[in-house]
Formats: C-alpha cells, sequence, structure tokens
C-alpha cells in the first residue's frame, strides 16, 4: 500500500530540516518530470534535478548550517486534485553571495511557501513561494526605495501560528476543512468593496503577516490602512477564481481550522497610481500570491501571505536583481 501523501512530503521536509540527503529526498518525492514554479528571478524549473541544481543546491552552499522548519503543512483537494501545501522559515548563515545577494556572514531566515500537487505518491506540479525581499531587506539591500503611495509594515521574523497546530499530520474532520475554506472563499469575494465589506469575517485582532515589501499589520484597522490603498494603486483590483478573465486559483482547500490558496497569477489590475516607490504605469498587472489562513469559530484571526514581488516590480519597470548588479 502507497505511503499517504502528508508522509512523503514529511520525509522530504525532514531531509531539507537536516540539510541531509537534499538530492535523494527530492528525488523521492517529485516526479522526475515535475514541473516546478518558483519566484523571479528562478521561474520554471522543468523536472526535480533543475530543481535541485538551480534553487536548493546554490541556497545550501551558500547559507552554512541550512536548515527549515515548517509553521503550517496543510492537505487537501481542489477541483479534484490532492494537494499538499506548506510555509515555514529556511535559517542558516549566510556566508557566500546568492543571487545577488551579498552574504552578511551572520544567520539569516528566508520564509517559504510550497503548493504540490499530488499524482500517485509524487509531487507532480509545484509552486514554491520564496520571500527573497524580505531577505534582502534584513541584510540592508533592499533597491527600491518605499516612496510615495506605500508605506511598510513590520518587516522581520513572522510567528508560526498562536495556536501551535498548524502541522496537520492527518486528514481531519472534512466538515470543519469545508468550513474553513467557504469561510475564505466568502471573505474574498468581499474584498476591493467601498464599503470594506470583508471586515465581518476577520477578528478585531487580526493578524496580518505579508511579503516583506509590505510589511505586517496586526488589528483589523492597522491592515486596512494598508488593503483599501493598495487595493486602490490598481483600477480593477481583483483576484483567485473571480471570473476576472485574467487569474484563477491553482488550489483553494481546507484542512481542520486552516485554509490556503495560491495563484500563478492570483490578483491582477491596472497601476494607476504611484506603488512600492514607481510612478503610475497604466499597464496591467499581474500577481503570484498565496494565502495561508487560520480561523477561531467563525473568525479569521492569522493570515501568512506571500507576493512575488520582484516579477511584479519588473512589470513595472524595475528588475530587483538587475539593479543590484547594474549597482555592483
Amino acid at each position: 500500500m502507497p505511503e499517504p501523501d502528508r508522509t512523503l512530503y514529511f520525509k522530504f521536509s525532514e531531509a531539507v530540516r537536516k540539510a541531509s540527503g537534499v538530492a535523494a529526498a527530492a528525488d523521492a518525492f517529485f516526479s522526475p518530470d515535475a514541473v516546478i514554479h518558483v519566484v523571479h528571478p528562478f521561474n520554471d524549473c522543468v523536472g526535480c534535478s533543475a530543481y535541485v541544481t538551480r534553487v536548493l543546491e546554490p541556497l545550501g552552499a551558500s547559507f552554512e548550517s541550512l536548515h527549515r522548519r515548517d509553521d503550517i503543512v496543510m492537505a487537501g483537494t481542489f477541483e479534484g486534485d490532492r494537494w499538499i501545501s506548506a510555509t515555514g522559515y529556511y535559517a542558516g548563515h549566510f556566508v557566500r553571495d546568492w543571487i545577488g545577494i551579498t552574504a552578511p556572514e551572520r544567520l539569516c531566515f528566508l520564509r517559504y511557501g510550497e503548493f504540490h500537487r499530488m499524482v500517485d505518491g509524487r509531487a507532480v506540479e509545484s509552486f514554491i513561494f520564496l520571500d527573497i525581499p524580505e531577505l534582502m531587506l534584513s541584510c540592508g539591500q533592499w533597491p527600491i526605495a518605499t516612496g510615495p503611495g506605500h508605506s511598510r509594515g513590520y518587516t522581520g521574523l513572522i510567528p508560526a501560528p498562536a495556536d501551535s497546530g498548524g502541522i496537520l499530520r492527518s486528514d481531519g474532520d472534512p466538515a470543519e476543512a469545508d468550513r474553513s475554506c467557504q469561510l475564505v472563499t466568502d471573505m474574498l469575494a468581499h474584498l476591493a468593496t467601498s464599503d470594506q465589506s470583508w471586515r465581518p469575517y476577520w477578528h478585531p485582532d487580526m493578524a496580518w503577516y505579508g511579503p516583506g515589501a509590505f510589511g505586517s499589520f496586526v488589528g483589523i484597522d492597522e491592515f486596512a490602512g494598508f488593503q483599501v490603498p493598495f487595493e486602490s494603486q490598481f483600477e480593477g483590483w481583483s483576484g483567485g477564481s473571480s471570473g476576472n478573465g485574467h487569474t484563477r486559483h491553482f488550489a483553494r482547500f481546507g484542512d481542520a481550522d486552516y485554509a490556503c490558496s495560491g495563484g500563478w497569477p492570483s490578483v491582477t489590475g491596472v497601476n494607476v497610481k504611484p506603488f512600492l516607490g514607481k510612478p503610475a504605469s497604466n499597464e496591467r498587472v499581474f500577481m503570484r500570491v498565496c494565502d495561508w489562513w487560520r480561523r477561531e469559530g467563525d473568525l479569521l484571526v492569522e493570515n501568512w501571505v506571500f507576493v512575488d514581488v520582484p516579477h511584479l516590480l519588473k512589470q513595472l519597470g524595475d528588475d530587483p536583481f538587475a539593479m543590484m548588479e547594474n549597482a555592483v
């Protein structure tokens, strides 16, 4: 009888966590011809070996004693496909330059989020998010000025779930999983509304853990102070599976008190106001986004968010990695 897909994921994660046998563990977890989408500047890796040689091995070479921790691991089904989803941190002593970032020769953290579509016990398609801007900011090397139209929140190490229950090792009550997913689906349908009708879905003291270039916010009013201006910077801001003809979720499902979703792209709009220090482009942009949420009862209390900000900035005319190369 084949091993449960969660067990296979934990074997892979454990190998990475201990920084031992990573290539072999990846070979066992991923299909040899898996398509692995990774944030800019990596983008698509075709085949497990490409992901290992382009992403995992260089990361391990730059960070001594590299290990990682999972903060959330969950599984579920979306449109007939089985998915494993996880988020947490890589950690290690950053001692050799990596993708143009100068090594500060000290302990650094790199947040990751992953979605894996599973077929017959192997990952056949994956979406890998790395919060590279958060790492660059911690190293004092983020080349984009904040500028008008953006106020960054807290940037730094983001906590694991407050209930310490994010590692879900087996399928639970499907009714609770559906409840979590439906709560998120209903909330998403109320984003970008003039009356902020998404508010009733959140606890007043909710925590929104955003990508490094955006920052994190605690409390619904503090979050609204970011979210409402953010939406206004893009005419026709919409996302997920909203039927806008441009975006869709590759996965959206619940597991116990947690839910997650992702799209590649997930959000779109026409940039009509200054954003991240850039003047309005008046061009449509596409955002690769993924989220994890935790609920308590009928309210959302925590939300972990990734946006492939370098990919977004490249559409606006500034590739952070090219900027760093040109500055050398």
